[in-house]
């Protein structure tokens, strides 16, 4: 799925669907759909930011993002190897510069080239949130390593709306469409439902109903996990399910 960042919210914006494919994709596929997105976007739109996981760092996409002047940050591995010129013949490994970032922190490097293509220059970004051993390795086009991470978190912040649109939710993923204009539909009536369920989510955190549908010691379940159980929980306990659903503009 391929997202734009609205207000700071990441939003969904095209699904790649390639029948019986699963993994990764080529990085082929990465820059066609570039060019369908490039279609939805509107010409007024002043900042593209492109938000993508360790798929998405190849060079020629970076490249491809770059001629349309678009900022990125991308995931990548480890082991990559980035260099500080042309002239540069050994370079090193990202991960030993990451070895070094303490808990809660980040460090950056600037106008470096990274991989043996030596693609660049680059803002290479080691992020190592709280709580976790190994530090996470963003390339990006931006000159800030720390507006680089601001931007990139907003890709956690859809990662459980993706996770209950397929196996812990919608399951769309199981549909078996193969005609490439049905997911869209799909995906309508599946992101209303989404919008919905939310709701009695929303209310089964803020009127105490999540301790008596989960656990009582603490939630694991997304808002709409939560949303789906409630209505469950209240008719088999003969209790009106309360409905609220209101679209509005979100310039306003």
């Amino acid at each position: 799925m391929v997202c734009v960042i609205y207000k700071k919210r990441a939003l969904p914006l095209a699904y790649i669907v390639i029948s019986g494919k699963k993994g990764h994709f080529p990085e082929e596929s990465h820059i066609d759909l570039l060019e369908e997105v490039r279609n939805i976007i509107p010409e007024s739109a002043k900042r593209v930011i492109f938000l993508g996981d360790g798929e998405f760092d190849g060079t020629d996409l970076q490249k491809t993002l770059n001629g349309r002047g678009w900022l990125y940050v991308c995931r990548t591995a480890k082991n990559i190897r980035i260099f500080f010129d042309e002239n540069d013949d050994k370079g090193f490994e990202v991960a030993i510069i990451g070895s070094f970032v303490s808990e809660g922190h980040y460090r950056s490097v600037k106008n470096v080239l990274s991989t043996n293509k030596k693609y660049g220059p680059v803002t290479v970004v080691f992020l190592r949130a709280e709580k976790n051993e190994e530090p996470i390795y963003l390339v990006t086009n931006m000159k800030s390593g720390a507006k680089a991470c601001d931007y990139y978190s907003g890709r956690f912040r859809i990662e459980r709306f993706f996770s209950d649109q397929k196996s812990r939710g919608s399951d769309i993923h199981k549909s078996h469409i193969s005609d490439p204009d049905r997911p869209r539909r799909l995906m309508i009536g599946a992101c209303l439902a989404y919008i919905w369920i939310v709701f009695p989510g929303t209310l089964a955190v803020k009127q105490g109903w999540g301790k008596i549908i989960h656990r009582t010691d603490q939630c694991d379940l997304s808002l709409f996990q939560l949303g789906l159980k409630l209505p469950d929980y209240f008719l088999n306990h003969d209790i009106l399910i309360p409905v609220a659903f209101q679209m509005f503009n979100p310039t306003d």
